[in-house]
């Protein structure tokens, strides 16, 4: 049986989340810093569904260590229990591979301990994102940290705006209109993204095609589903709902029963 705090946002009576923008000189390398804060003590435990993104996450705990997040291509589920609040560092899709020194695929659906990419990391007290008041994230050292010793990276800048230009771009559906576009081959496309996305480019343009139904169940209006998927360019309907199923976990219409 579904889980009642999913449903019509109810989820909002126990947790919240807060989003703010990184300083201009982090502006290249961080899209956002975002927390979530949440309090069950007095009900079960909550399943909290994680929405794909094409960025590598850096996060912090009240509960456990910090923690690196590969790219994740679909479903992702957190168990949320207790009194707790985590902290995220979103960085722009593309960047990674200056702090990883590895190509970013190899982290894709993964996730590992924080202090195998970052030595040092700075302590973070998160203990005020648990009250009541609304928080503001303690970052500022964090943001010194992640600026010291960064080196160049072009092929990493050219992937990050070659994601900032599809996000931007909802008349780019195909990989073909890609190359067609930026005069480049398919070939060198897939490199550059494995290397430094960690995601096919037709992963990314499926991503943000689906960004726009899920921007129309948050506005809560009625959706004509046959016209917002050809709207989106999809064949029909049902085209429609088995990509929205294969990247979300669910159809769209029982994932819009959350909003």
């Amino acid at each position: 049986m579904r889980d009642r705090r999913e449903l019509a946002g109810a989820w909002s009576s126990f947790q919240s989340h807060g989003f703010a923008p990184p300083p201009a000189e982090l502006s290249a390398l961080i899209s956002h810093y975002w927390w979530a804060r949440w309090d069950l003590r007095d009900q079960p435990d909550y399943t909290q569904l994680m929405v794909p993104r094409p960025n590598v996450q850096l996060t912090f705990s009240t509960t456990g260590p910090p923690m690196i997040h590969g790219v994740a291509r679909g479903r992702v589920t957190r168990v949320l229990s207790g009194r707790a609040a985590v902290l995220g560092v979103a960085f722009r899709p593309g960047v990674f591979r200056r702090y990883l020194n590895a190509p970013v695929d190899t982290i894709t659906d993964r996730s590992l301990p924080a202090e195998a990419v970052f030595a040092d990391l700075p302590p973070l007290d998160l203990t005020h994102l648990t009250a009541d008041e609304e928080p503001a994230p303690p970052v500022d050292a964090l943001n010194d940290y992640l600026l010291t010793g960064l080196r160049p990276d072009p092929p990493g800048d050219e992937a990050a705006r070659r994601v900032g230009e599809i996000a931007g771009s909802p008349d780019l559906r195909r990989v073909d209109q890609l190359t067609t576009r930026w005069a480049v081959s398919e070939r060198h496309l897939q490199r550059l993204f494995a290397e430094h996305v960690g995601v096919s480019p037709k992963w990314v343009l499926r991503r943000f095609r689906l960004h726009e139904v899920t921007e129309r169940m948050a506005a809560r209006t009625p959706i004509d589903w046959a016209a917002l998927a050809a709207d989106l360019g999809y064949a029909d309907q049902a085209h429609l709902t088995r990509d929205f199923t294969n990247m979300f976990g669910e159809p769209p219409t029982s994932y819009a029963a959350r909003y």
